[in-house]
């Protein structure tokens, strides 16, 4: 006779909670100390996945069954999957606006406008700019921030210092613009009103800014002289040399800036403008594609070149090595071992998930939780500790949120401290985490691991030290209506 009784299954226990994140960071140093920067390709997948297998063999003990942890992992990769659809559209988008010479009039122009000692504290606010009136971070890193780090190169400065003012601008307009998907979806979970938490916002983010634009500036100061007028020149006549330059090559970025402000969807938008680069491209670029065609100009041989660049981008050949590497990429496929990093990060966090050991881990917090100011740094590291574990930005918001709701309503805590504690944390250290989606993201489109570019991301971490101060100082800290008369 079949037992119907449903099995009772076990919570876990703290013990059990950390040992798969343990897992996680002990492979994760191994990775890097016998790969060392080509860990992000392989390594660090395989590490994730061993830790997942910790994680399982404890809900196995704890009487979860395997099709329990299978469909938590498939809720789990489908929170991804928008994203993931982004990541290879933008790696066609690349491979076109090479060979479009989209990117390379954009490095051009910026070699004409741009001085080396102001040039990382421009870059953080060409890309503020352009991300607040957007609403996207991945997008302005995988545009503009692309072309800036051209410049970088013509300049001879540090593509480090320079991804981290890229990703520094791009998360301060992201976070600032109504536009923005966790702009609005901090304040859906916290119970705030979006303008009011954007104003809200404004006072860790805008000081956070201010310090970040002086660092860049002082960074720049040493900068001087780095590079001569004859290097830029020359860099520039190579550009010419190789391609078509001029405005026109810039209306596949206008139009892409334009969809994005309008609101249209992020996917549809991002492959329309891979499209329209290619079409850009066999307008304007015929004899960079006959010369990567093998010397055929037919309509075959075209189409042939940019559906190549649309797969695997270009390998253009400009006589300089550093604009070879540069100016040769793109293509679908090499945003693979991105995909490969999400889902691999996103399966370990949907076990943890489903196990409950990352809702056990954060319950272990909230023992500690005295005042506003551990409370708030309780909400800051769980956060941070959430984009660790699911390596996911949306995660880190949305459970958190759920978790600490609560006590910031018991403690007469207006929504909108919360909703701008989890952009604080949340939003901006995702960036900062080698496996997490936005940071694998940031390293597929500007070349350079989180782990180098870090140190200089100064807005992504200054802002949660802000939260901080105001937390244990009672500064700018909002109460509810009936609190604040008792």
């Amino acid at each position: 006779m079949q037992n119907n009784k449903a099995v009772e299954q076990r919570s876990p226990s703290i013990l059990q909670a950390s040992l798969p994140l343990l897992a996680l960071i002990a492979m994760l140093a191994l990775s890097v100390y016998l790969f060392g920067e080509d860990s992000s390709y392989g390594p660090n997948q395989i590490a994730l996945w061993i830790a997942a297998g910790v994680a399982i063999a404890i809900g196995f003990y704890n009487r979860f069954s395997w099709e329990q942890i299978e469909d938590g992992i498939k809720e789990g990769i489908s929170v991804a999957l928008g994203a993931l659809l982004i990541i290879l559209a933008v790696g066609s988008l690349i491979g076109t606006w090479l060979l479009a010479g989209t990117v390379p009039s954009m490095i051009y122009f910026g070699l004409e406008l741009l001085n080396p000692s102001w040039f990382y504290a421009a870059t953080a606010l060409i890309c503020a700019i352009i991300s607040l009136a957007i609403g996207s971070s991945w997008t302005t890193a995988a545009t503009i921030g692309v072309a800036l780090m051209g410049v970088a190169v013509g300049m001879d400065l540090s593509p480090a210092i320079t991804a981290g003012a890229v990703v520094s601008g791009a998360y301060f307009g992201d976070k600032m613009s109504p536009l923005s998907d966790t702009t609005n979806l901090a304040p859906a979970v916290a119970g705030s009103e979006l303008f009011s938490h954007i104003r809200y916002m404004a006072y860790t983010a805008v000081p956070a800014f201010v310090i970040t634009l002086i660092i860049f500036v002082i960074l720049g100061f040493n900068a001087d002289g780095a590079v001569s007028v004859l290097q830029l020149e020359k860099m520039q006549l190579e550009l010419r040399n190789t391609f078509n330059i001029g405005w026109l090559m810039l209306v596949p970025l206008l139009v892409l800036l334009y969809l994005a402000a309008t609101r249209k969807p992020a996917l549809p938008t991002v492959f329309f403008g891979a499209l329209l680069g290619g079409v850009w491209a066999v307008i304007f670029q015929p004899d960079m594609i006959t010369k990567l065609a093998g010397g055929d100009a037919g309509a075959i041989a075209t189409l042939k070149v940019v559906w190549g660049a649309l797969t695997d981008g270009v390998a253009i050949e400009t006589g300089s090595a550093d604009l070879d590497d540069l100016l040769s990429g793109g293509g679908m496929s090499s945003m693979l071992n991105t995909v490969w990093l999400i889902l691999s990060a996103m399966t370990f966090g949907a076990i943890m998930e489903k196990l409950g050991l990352l809702q056990r881990l954060i319950a272990g917090v909230l023992g500690y939780v005295k005042s506003l100011g551990s409370l708030i740094a309780a909400t800051l590291f769980t956060c941070f500790g959430a984009n660790v574990l699911t390596a996911d930005q949306y995660m880190a918001i949305v459970l958190p949120g759920r978790m600490y709701r609560e006590e910031f309503e018991r403690r007469g805590l207006d929504p909108r401290l919360l909703s701008r504690t989890l952009e604080d944390s949340a939003t901006l250290t995702s960036a900062l985490i080698p496996w997490n989606t936005c940071g694998a993201f940031m390293m597929g489109a500007l070349g350079v691991s989180p782990w180098i570019y870090a140190p200089f991301a100064f807005f992504n971490w200054i802002t949660p030290l802000m939260a901080l101060f105001y937390a244990y100082t009672g500064i700018r800290i909002l109460r509810l209506p009936e609190r604040q008369q008792a």
